[in-house]
């Protein structure tokens, strides 16, 4: 049975897992990119970003495993992109990632407002779900075929599941920032979860929580 996870979702030490001022220049807003400035040294980055080299510590591995066994992601429609309201206002928009997504499997994006399916190079396919997080979980999960369905944000997303109870592994990578302002994950208790570890580098404190099964 595929599991619903929270991976590599980076926050700051004020709970914070994006900055003010999100634009197209500033995706995650003001100081935002520093929260995922652990990742940028491990070989996983690299490879994935066409460098060579890079670090195989801790990072890394936290890094690969929220990639592997994942078959499909559902994110937000403020993690797709800046469009508002109807598509028309930027049709083009098919989202952060260029022409070649790093997802490689479909994507279930989070939204009010209708609109076709976009194929992307390397096998991402963007589905629009206007009708909430149940159905889309439902739609991930099929898609995924066995494998697991990651969330990947934005926080307003991650809450939603969260609160629901939904999901049942969550990582967070704390890195050692403050953002002060923003959008912030921890600013209310999230019932049935449990910290089952948590693992310190340099660069980031890793937390595992796991949903407590009744």
């Amino acid at each position: 049975m595929s599991k619903l996870r929270v991976q590599n979702f980076s926050i700051s030490l004020d709970g914070y897992g994006a900055g003010t001022g999100q634009s197209r220049d500033e995706p995650l807003g003001i100081g935002g990119e520093r929260l995922h400035e652990w990742m940028f040294p491990t070989r996983l980055w690299h490879e994935m970003t066409g460098q060579e080299g890079g670090t195989t510590g801790l990072d890394n591995r936290y890094l690969t495993e929220g990639h592997t066994g994942i078959g499909a992601t559902i994110m937000g429609r403020n993690m797709f992109g800046p469009v508002r309201g109807p598509w028309s206002g930027d049709p083009t928009w098919s989202g952060w990632w260029g022409p070649n997504p790093p997802y490689h499997h479909p994507v279930f994006v989070l939204t009010h407002e209708p609109r076709e399916s976009i194929p992307m190079e390397g096998g991402t396919v963007f589905h629009f779900v206007t009708d909430g997080i149940d159905s889309a979980l439902e739609q991930a999960a099929k898609a995924a075929d066995g494998q697991d369905v990651l969330v990947a944000g934005g926080v307003s997303t991650i809450k939603q599941y969260l609160r629901a109870g939904l999901v049942d592994i969550v990582h967070l990578p704390v890195v050692p920032i403050l953002l002060g302002r923003g959008e912030r994950l921890l600013d209310e208790p999230f019932p049935g979860y449990e910290c089952t570890s948590f693992v310190s580098t340099d660069a980031a404190t890793h937390y595992r929580l796991d949903r407590v099964r009744s």
